[in-house]
């Protein structure tokens, strides 16, 4: 057994997201078939618990072609000034900033999976913050830099809109809150409930997007231990 978290958006209370962690029966192994079989256990049991029936794994395992589509791996951001494209992925990886290094905006021009798998982002140092578009983001609200680009990214993917707001709870497979803290199943749970609240306008200027963090309390599943990868 394995437990992972469920993100669900808040329409009437002082919460944005209201996580919860959820019990279910994990088939281990790398192949998208055995990843497909613990997101069904672990919507199974999700709908078990909270009656949800419907329920979107975030990741590029998804069953469900929009949930392919939302993983930062493929989710673009669109440049209006340079005019090009890249992804939630390489925009997150190619903004931090370390001890010894970075940003390293070169990486905005690879593809996903070189630009988390780059060298450079294990040996530069501690993380110190994250600099996008020459604005600076301290470690601090933690998740909120990822927070601010996912939604901004998805805010610009309005064909994906609508089919989004159907589904009442979010889950990533690939997420594990004891070694990580950043979650895009987190961050549409988030842009589901601001767009229910009429907030969307709040989350272009990074520190109206903030003030976010000080009206609604935040219900996020990391867990500290020896093990965290904090970003």
């Amino acid at each position: 057994m394995a437990q992972r978290p469920t993100y669900i958006p808040q329409f009437k209370n002082d919460f944005l997201v209201k996580t919860e962690m959820v019990e279910f029966k994990y088939h281990s192994g790398f192949s998208v078939v055995q990843k497909q079989k613990s997101i069904d256990e672990l919507h199974n049991s999700i709908q078990e618990k909270y009656g949800f029936d419907h329920i979107l794994e975030i990741s590029s395992k998804s069953k469900k072609d929009l949930g392919v589509a939302l993983s930062a791996f493929n989710l673009l951001i669109a440049d209006k000034s340079t005019k090009e494209t890249y992804s939630v992925e390489c925009a997150f990886q190619s903004s931090k900033v370390f001890e010894n290094g970075g940003a390293y905006t070169d990486l905005l021009k690879a593809t996903s999976k070189q630009a988390k798998k780059d060298e450079r982002l294990r040996n530069s140092g501690r993380l110190i913050g994250f600099e996008f578009h020459n604005t600076k983001w301290q470690l601090n609200p933690l998740t909120a830099f990822y927070d601010w680009l996912y939604v901004n990214a998805l805010n610009q993917n309005v064909q994906l809109h609508d089919e989004l707001m159907k589904y009442q709870t979010f889950t990533d497979i690939e997420f594990n809150p004891k070694k990580s803290i950043n979650c895009q199943a987190y961050s549409i749970a988030m842009f589901v409930a601001l767009a229910k609240k009429n907030l969307l306008g709040n989350i272009r200027n990074p520190n109206d997007f903030l003030e976010l963090y000080k009206k609604f309390p935040v219900s996020n599943a990391y867990q500290f231990n020896e093990n965290l990868t904090l970003f």
